[in-house]
């Protein structure tokens, strides 16, 4: 059965839901997916009527040009329940922007932002019952893109496909993490997509970050073209506390723009921190390490929160990150989620009702 949504949504549900509330916490991230998912075709030069459907597999054609040329754009957002059962986001309209900054470089069509807002509340509202409400756990929430026109000859595809998915999940990570410093591969260079939240920039990492994991590490400090500067930490951008100074590298087109980091900006400089945006080389992060000077290392993004870095290693050495007290990530991450799961005050104003 088909109900007309809004002015423009159409919405079919499934017959038996797939939700099983009691094994709804603590779910392996990013593994099951909820009941339904948004779909918006464009085609004709221009965007069709949207549909919220049930969730299954696509149908595409072999020479779809995602497969061949890998026009993918993504977003990671998430949804949280409060005790009043009411639904919250966390600054959505920054990841509605940034998909279509994304969608610009890969040179896709951008997704309208009333349309972005009427899909994503109306499916968060479809599948309320599915945003588990454990410590730690949240409904995250994947907008993406694909060019789903056929065709193998090397141009931009004339349709694409945008689509909103929902996973219930549990911690990105459940403990610290060990990095190493890239000394060899680069994550991105100066003109190219690193800003963008492209699919390849991520299938790009996994060879790399395997090698890492193999070597008895989590993840992978990013460093520019030289290897002398330190960039993002794998899935997050990263911050280094030096004495009581919090520093991270600027933003740039190799350096995502990430909405956690801008918010742990802002949370820092609220609390008196002195926060300082500049290029970090690895020989002051190694001279600090071996000093004392460095009191934190830790990893900043929407799924990953905020994780703290406990050792790194860089040339075969390893450096390790003595605890401290008032760790200011731990500080950091209750400030953030408090606010994002509505059992604080919002005094940045980031919070979004659904």
């Amino acid at each position: 059965m088909e109900t007309a949504i809004l002015s423009t949504m159409k919405i079919k549900k499934v017959q038996i839901s797939n939700l099983d509330k009691t094994t709804l916490n603590g779910r392996k991230f990013g593994s099951t997916f909820t009941d339904h998912m948004f779909i918006c075709k464009y085609k004709n030069g221009k965007w069709q009527k949207p549909r919220i459907k049930p969730y299954k597999d696509l149908k595409l054609a072999p020479s779809a040009r995602v497969f061949h040329y890998g026009q993918a754009v993504f977003e990671g957002m998430k949804a949280y329940k409060d005790t009043e059962d009411q639904i919250w986001l966390f600054r959505p309209e920054e990841n509605q922007k940034r998909i279509n900054a994304s969608a610009k470089r890969m040179a896709m069509p951008v997704f309208p932002k009333e349309l972005f807002f009427e899909g994503l509340e109306t499916l968060l509202r479809l599948e309320k019952d599915w945003i588990p409400t454990a410590e730690g756990n949240s409904l995250y929430i994947r907008p993406f893109m694909i060019a789903s026109g056929n065709g193998i000859f090397a141009a931009p595809s004339e349709e694409y496909t945008f689509m909103i998915i929902c996973s219930p999940s549990g911690k990105y990570y459940s403990k610290d993490v060990e990095v190493v410093i890239a000394e060899r591969f680069s994550r991105a260079a100066n003109g190219g997509v690193g800003a963008a939240k492209a699919a390849g920039n991520y299938g790009a990492q996994f060879y790399p970050t395997q090698l890492a994991i193999e070597q008895g590490y989590d993840q992978i400090i990013w460093t520019d073209s030289t290897h002398k500067f330190l960039e993002e930490a794998g899935t997050m951008n990263i911050f280094f506390r030096i004495n009581d100074t919090l520093i991270t590298a600027p933003t740039s087109e190799r350096i995502l723009d990430g909405v956690t980091r801008k918010s742990i900006i802002a949370i820092a400089e609220n609390e008196g921190i002195k926060v300082e945006e500049r290029r970090i080389s690895i020989d002051e992060i190694e001279k600090a390490a071996t000093n004392g000077t460095l009191k934190e290392m830790f990893g900043a993004g929407t799924a990953a929160v905020v994780t703290a870095i406990t050792h790194f290693s860089h040339k075969g050495i390893d450096y390790k990150i003595s605890d401290v007290a008032d760790r200011y990530s731990k500080r950091f991450k209750k400030i953030l989620t408090d606010i994002q799961q509505n059992k604080s005050e919002d005094i940045f104003g980031w919070r979004y009702k659904v």
